[in-house]
């Protein structure tokens, strides 16, 4: 006879954002904990703001017309950090599982 498939129950987002922290946290102290949540929760606002500017940039139109999105005075310009390709969010996240970062 087959197993039945466990279902996957809908969590409030609390549980599961407390549950992915007590991941993270393992044995760390929270005093440091905080450090390396607040600068992921930085670096993922960042992020979001240069990933925003940079699709304008790139498109070119109207005040953006011209402009290059891999020129860090652009982002300046604008007040908005830039980010290196390798410090932005989503190349991080894709690499999240892998050990080694290269």
């Amino acid at each position: 006879m087959a197993k039945a498939k466990k279902v996957a129950k809908e969590q409030p987002i609390e549980q599961v954002l407390w549950a992915s922290a007590d991941k993270l946290r393992k044995n760390m102290d929270a005093a440091e904990y905080k450090h390396i949540v607040l600068g992921l929760i930085f670096l993922k606002y960042i992020s979001d703001n240069f990933d925003e500017l940079y699709r304008k940039l790139e498109a070119g139109e109207g005040d953006y017309e011209g402009a290059d999105p891999n020129d860090p005075y652009e982002y300046r310009a604008e007040n908005v950090f830039y980010v290196p390709e390798i410090a932005r969010w989503g190349y991080l996240s894709d690499r999240a599982k892998n050990s080694v970062m290269s």
